[in-house]
């Protein structure tokens, strides 16, 4: 296993060294805490007047203060150290999909030049030991993997629920991960976890992640993964394409679009247009459908599309039913906001 720490490491935290004494002998330089070494500690032999025993055992006291210091950031996970990327694992949840060519080259080159500037996030593998799992910087590793150095990273024992909302939170606040990949993310994160636990790895609302999941559960991953992340398209967007895939000839249209082989060839964001546009371009026949009372009576009639949904009351036949459809509308759509605030798609 390659990890090398940026500093001096201890490999005993429990040890007290207890300044020497007329009465004691001097502690075994073999039994010392490596940061707590000194000169004075490494000479058992020789003698020292009264003034330089002062000095060192003020040098001792400095020491100890630093190795302490040290040694509780080694716990809490705050020292950066050098880790052979051959033993990092990604997380067991992913939130990027696959990176450019490009894009990782310019990191790769960004790397080789400026070598890494911020560490990486990485807990001890909860199931292969002296392995490592990733909570945030997989680009990070990767690029060092293909440079073939070591990575910076921080070491922290983390919870799986820990780690998610570490991962989350580091994207919110690198504002890198496009609408849809921040979707997906939330989408893999429901299979395992709360939605209150969600909220606070992604840092958003309830009604933003209700949207979240929406999208990511009716664009399927074989149209998302073929538009890819389009960092340049939003939530409207997403949404409104989500609404038209609702319709199964929609998805039917939209399978067609990201085969063609022109749009492979296209930025992510203009093959999200392309395959908007084609739904947009298509629009469904309309049906229609008639509403009668028990007794037979027209009461209404709904014409739907992929665009609108109309619905139509003769007023002469049914008069009532008319005035009590529009008393009820606005209350229906409180009902349907006060849904979705729950969260519910």
């Amino acid at each position: 296993m390659s990890r090398k720490v940026f500093g001096p490491l201890t490999t005993d935290a429990s040890k007290k060294i207890e300044p020497p004494t007329a009465a004691a002998p001097r502690p075994d330089p073999l039994h010392v805490r490596p940061l707590m070494g000194s000169p004075d500690m490494v000479s058992s032999k020789a003698a020292q007047p009264v003034g330089a025993i002062g000095a060192s055992l003020s040098q001792l006291s400095e020491r100890g203060k630093h190795a302490e210091d040290i040694e509780k950031q080694l716990a809490t996970g705050k020292t950066v150290v050098e880790l052979d990327t051959k033993l990092i694992e990604p997380s067991f949840v992913s939130d990027r999909m696959p990176m450019s060519d490009a894009a990782l080259s310019d990191l790769v080159e960004a790397i080789r030049a400026n070598t890494q500037l911020s560490p990486v996030l990485v807990r001890p593998h909860p199931q292969k030991r002296g392995h490592y799992q990733t909570a945030f910087g997989h680009r990070r590793i990767r690029a060092a993997s293909i440079i073939g150095i070591p990575v910076r990273a921080i070491v922290r024992e983390m919870t799986d629920e820990e780690m998610v909302i570490a991962q989350g939170q580091e994207n919110h606040a690198r504002k890198d991960l496009s609408y849809i990949e921040k979707a997906r993310f939330a989408q893999r994160l429901e299979a395992r976890f709360g939605r209150d636990t969600i909220m606070q790895a992604m840092s958003v609302y309830k009604s933003d992640l209700s949207n979240m999941l929406a999208v990511a559960h009716r664009v399927p991953e074989e149209i998302s993964d073929a538009i890819g992340p389009a960092y340049k398209t939003g939530r409207r967007a997403w949404i409104e394409l989500a609404d038209l895939l609702r319709n199964p000839k929609s998805l039917d249209a939209a399978r067609k679009a990201v085969a063609a082989p022109e749009l492979q060839k296209m930025g992510s964001d203009d093959r999200f247009k392309a395959v908007f546009d084609a739904l947009k371009a298509a629009p469904l026949p309309s049906k229609a459908e008639a509403w009668t009372s028990t007794d037979g009576t027209k009461l209404a009639k709904i014409v739907s599309s992929a665009k609108r949904v109309m619905l139509t009351i003769d007023r002469e036949q049914s008069p009532a039913f008319a005035e009590f459809v529009l008393t009820r509308v606005k209350d229906l759509y409180v009902e349907f906001e006060q849904k979705r605030a729950g969260g519910e798609p």
